[in-house]
């Protein structure tokens, strides 16, 4: 039976405890207000909340947040910087906009009047005024933002390494080149500082939600610490990109877990799992559309949603009592079924299998070709075209 949302008198109730815990809080915290003296106006500061440490599970975190560093703090933190951003791909676009937008000194280096030049141009970008060259923007830049492919930071390392100078600072949004250097090649100068942060999405998502006024969850690392200032430096860059919450790594911790994530339930497991209970369907005789439905309709537009925004009881709670037994039911047998591909695909990232396999195909020549041609084999997949009809008949899009 499919999981079709219910407000059961469970899920009132639910919502009743959390709303009673929320009014709980409020009011102890008005409470502790009233009786609070009461300072002069022009004593009180702004408000803004400070770093803090926060439980997660059994461990312990320092946690950074936007409103740590608000605007005035990051303009006068980086007042003498100038962010020289190398490459306008996915991660380039977005971070570059949000620090633009945040009134930083950045530049873009990309290679004169090729694809990335271009659309660097349609954002905004002025040649010779923030759009250069990538030699020249590095040798304006203090912070050196190596944005570009992981296989062209391969490529391209030995031509940028000694422009990347003592006194500045190489950042880089991804661990795989400095982590995986006896594949990359990529050997970092002993005198800058190194650092890193790694929105947890697409360079998209990092320019949408910034754009709401929210903010996306990344990661921050240092490799090298040669001011003493890295990691500080490392989180206000953070904020600076349009993160909105910010843990900390390592630059290893960074690139094992972003290329399993990837592989797995992120996209690779997801897209197969869909693949696996589609064609079920449809072998076992439901029509197209209720196969699509039934596998990717109802869980990007109702159930995953709620599991991001309240958490996965929540959603069981919110379904109905046969869904919610099966899902509890079925899920052990799942778990306990994949997770030896999940031990397999950790393996593989660790032994540096996924790095070698990603750095020969993306390096070669004719990739782009080669990459198109299986979008387009995954275009061709019955679900994904009855899936562009399903979302037309969505009524916001009609």
């Amino acid at each position: 039976m499919s999981a079709r949302m219910i407000i059961s008198r469970s899920n009132k109730a639910f919502m009743a405890r959390a709303l009673m815990r929320a009014e709980v809080r409020s009011f102890s915290a008005l409470a502790r207000v009233a009786t609070r003296p009461a300072a002069p106006k022009a004593a009180m500061p702004s408000l803004v909340r400070g770093v803090k440490n926060i439980k997660f599970a059994d461990d312990t975190e320092t946690v950074h947040e936007r409103a740590d560093w608000p605007r005035e703090k990051l303009h006068d933190y980086f007042k003498n910087d100038t962010f020289a951003l190398i490459g306008y791909g996915s991660q380039g676009h977005g971070q570059g906009l949000n620090l633009r937008d945040n009134g930083l000194n950045v530049i873009v280096g990309v290679r004169k009047d090729g694809a990335s030049w271009k659309a660097a141009i349609e954002d905004g970008w002025v040649p010779g005024k923030n759009l250069f060259s990538v030699d020249e923007a590095i040798s304006k830049g203090t912070i050196v933002m190596n944005l570009l492919s992981d296989a062209a930071q391969s490529e391209t390392w030995p031509h940028i390494k000694p422009q990347i100078t003592k006194g500045k600072t190489l950042y880089f949004s991804h661990g795989f080149s400095p982590v995986f250097k006896d594949l990359t090649k990529v050997e970092v100068p002993k005198d800058v500082d190194v650092i890193l942060v790694a929105p947890k999405g697409s360079g998209r998502t990092v320019r949408s939600l910034f754009k709401e006024g929210r903010g996306i969850n990344s990661s921050y690392a240092v490799w090298q610490d040669v001011t003493g200032k890295a990691e500080e430096k490392a989180i206000a860059m953070a904020i600076a990109v349009g993160s909105g919450y910010i843990y900390q790594t390592t630059f290893e911790k960074e690139v094992h877990s972003d290329l399993y994530g990837e592989r797995g339930a992120l996209m690779g497991g997801i897209h197969g799992m869909f693949l696996a209970q589609y064609e079920v369907l449809r072998e076992r005789g439901h029509s197209p559309s209720e196969a699509f439905n039934e596998t990717v309709e109802e869980a990007t537009q109702s159930l995953y949603p709620l599991i991001g925004k309240y958490g996965m009881d929540y959603m069981y709670d919110a379904c109905s009592t046969t869904a919610r037994r099966g899902a509890l039911d079925w899920s052990p047998r799942f778990k306990d079924a994949l997770k030896p591909v999940f031990n397999q695909l950790y393996d593989a990232v660790i032994d540096g299998s996924e790095t070698k396999r990603s750095l020969e195909f993306n390096s070669q020549p004719d990739y782009r070709d080669k990459f198109e041609k299986e979008l387009q084999e995954i275009r061709d997949l019955e679900i994904w075209r009855v899936g562009k009809e399903v979302r037309k008949l969505r009524p916001e899009n009609n």
